[in-house]
């Protein structure tokens, strides 16, 4: 899988691109990771990406001819390019069905944002999607699209040691994690449900699947609003 990153930050990313699973799989070959410098595709002494907004208010905007010139520089046309996702608190919500559809696309593109935000243009004729990842408004785009490639790439075959483990984790079944336990059995007196450590496989699971619709009920009731009162235990 290829991702490329438009920012004018490119060098914020050579912590989280190059450490941990991430890393390890751009060594192994199995993900193409580039954050690329917008600033490149400027031609003025001051290399600006930036200008006033027309009609007024505070801040600036990001203009749209760096994001187009970079866009037919990397793909050799704007029609070529890949699913391309713009980092933004007005977008859609990330979840965690949005991010298995991005997994199965052999390319993304990532548009990172700063200052008061882009030019309507980038947002209406370069980016197929809008993308927020919480109700919070962020100093730019270059954390989200951490969140996204992280998120993302966990999915991608061959990145993660164990492929289970992208399936039996939070909102993989439309619920929380259940809880997890590992050594000693009994830690400074608070003990680990016996049920875990019986070795019956199916009475595990029953407790596993309990466990995770509590928790889900009480921590993010929102994700059970489509359960019927007889679907709750």
């Amino acid at each position: 899988m290829r991702i490329d990153i438009l920012t004018i930050f490119p060098e914020w990313f050579s912590g989280p691109l190059t450490t941990s699973l991430l890393g390890k799989a751009v060594d192994r070959g199995i993900l193409q990771l580039q954050a690329h410098d917008l600033r490149r595709w400027t031609d003025d002494a001051h290399r600006t990406v930036d200008d006033a907004p027309y009609g007024g208010g505070a801040g600036m905007l990001m203009g749209p001819d760096p994001f187009f010139r970079a866009v037919e520089e990397l793909y050799g046309s704007v029609e070529a390019r890949p699913r391309t996702l713009l980092m933004t608190p007005r977008g859609r919500r990330l979840d965690q069905p949005t991010v298995t559809g991005m997994a199965t696309e052999p390319s993304l593109l990532l548009l990172c944002g700063r200052y008061e935000g882009i030019d309507e243009r980038v947002h209406l004729h370069l980016a197929h999607d809008e993308i927020s990842i919480g109700d919070v408004v962020l100093a730019g785009g270059e954390v989200a699209a951490a969140v996204v490639i992280e998120a993302v790439t966990r999915l991608v075959p061959g990145v993660m040691g164990n492929a289970e483990s992208g399936v039996n984790e939070s909102f993989a079944d439309g619920l929380l994690e259940h809880p997890q336990y590992t050594r000693p059995a009994t830690y400074r007196g608070w003990g680990s449900p016996d049920v875990l450590r019986s070795g019956d496989h199916g009475r595990v699971a029953a407790w596993r699947t309990a466990h995770a619709r509590t928790r889900t009920r009480l921590m993010r009731p929102d994700l059970l609003a489509d359960e019927r009162p007889d679907d709750r235990p």
